[in-house]
């Protein structure tokens, strides 16, 4: 099998942690320049931004120097341009380092961080901001949480060992335990290990269980209960030996005691507005634990964070 040439490295430098756009023009299409095919491709900005980006010099070849608006299209040309960030609020929360070595960062995420930037979450992701905090632009995800889900995190320092710390989760060769406050259903056999085939289709919110062959399983543990104020809780530990996405969150749903401040599950709630920190999901990755694939070593992280509806429920439930 033929490898793949690498793409050049990038001719601009990163801002505010961010990586520039690299654009690799297909193989074939009925563009005359490369503006035309720009236009094509960003057609959410509008002729106009893209015309401005060329006007000022914003994207460039490989060797770093502008490319001109009415450049002939050359199939398989790389350019780079910086995406104007959105304005974005900031998330009034600290990112944690738990662990760092010369091959990788363990960060224990907060609550409404995303974990890389995307769709309107760019410059305020918890990837950007550990590139800007710790001075290491070549940082990258081994993996993704939710942006409403916290806890722990993986980042790999070098770019060339990031596909070894991958290939842990692809082989589920990492063990996850999560940690999550919903009700408490005395009626609810636990602990149980469930099963079923989830589906998330592109541009629907919500994920759902179809019939057919199971790809999603977690073990789900209850660890306590109380009743707080006539309102029976439970915080349960959750093993997902799968990874499919909200699988935590859909098979909670399914068993009848929903994950507290979950927007999604059972129904979906009205956006909540830029800012709007309040009773965040109360989800969290509590453990990590893996055997390094670059230095042997066996890792074990837990993550300090508590689950506001547990340590405080009444401040939690005020919250509206």
């Amino acid at each position: 099998m033929r490898r793949r040439t690498p793409p050049p490295p990038s001719p601009l430098p990163q801002r505010h942690g961010v990586d520039p756009v690299r654009v690799r023009l297909p193989a074939a299409g009925p563009w005359a320049t490369v503006r035309e095919h720009l236009v094509e491709r960003l057609s959410g900005a509008g002729a106009g931004v893209v015309d401005g980006m060329f006007d000022a010099g914003l994207v460039v070849g490989a060797d770093g120097r502008p490319v001109a608006a009415d450049a002939p299209y050359e199939p398989g040309l790389f350019v780079w341009f910086h995406r104007e960030l959105p304005a974005e609020v900031p998330v009034p929360f600290p990112l944690e380092v738990v662990h760092r070595d010369e091959h990788i960062v363990v960060a224990d995420k907060p609550h409404f961080l995303a974990t890389t930037p995307r769709g309107s979450h760019v410059a305020e992701t918890a990837l950007a901001r550990l590139r800007r905090e710790l001075g290491l632009p070549a940082l990258t995800a081994a993996h993704r949480l939710d942006r409403l889900t916290a806890g722990l995190v993986l980042f790999t320092v070098r770019p060339e060992e990031r596909g070894a710390y991958q290939t842990l989760f692809r082989d589920r060769r990492v063990r996850k335990g999560y940690e999550a406050v919903a009700p408490y259903d005395p009626s609810l056999a636990l602990p149980r290990t469930v099963r079923s085939r989830i589906v998330k289709e592109r541009g629907v919110l919500t994920a759902r269980e179809v019939a057919g062959e199971p790809n999603a399983v977690t073990r789900v543990e209850l660890i306590e209960h109380r009743t707080e104020r006539g309102t029976a809780l439970g915080r349960y530990r959750l093993v997902p030996a799968t990874g499919q996405t909200h699988q935590l969150r859909v098979h909670m749903n399914a068993l009848g005691v929903p994950i507290l401040g979950d927007p999604l599950y059972p129904e979906v709630a009205p956006p909540a507005p830029a800012g709007d920190f309040r009773r965040p999901l109360q989800l969290l990755a509590r453990e990590l634990e893996f055997t390094d694939p670059v230095t042997g070593r066996q890792h074990r992280f837990r993550s300090g964070r508590t689950l506001d509806a547990w340590a405080a429920y009444d401040r939690w439930a005020a919250q509206r």
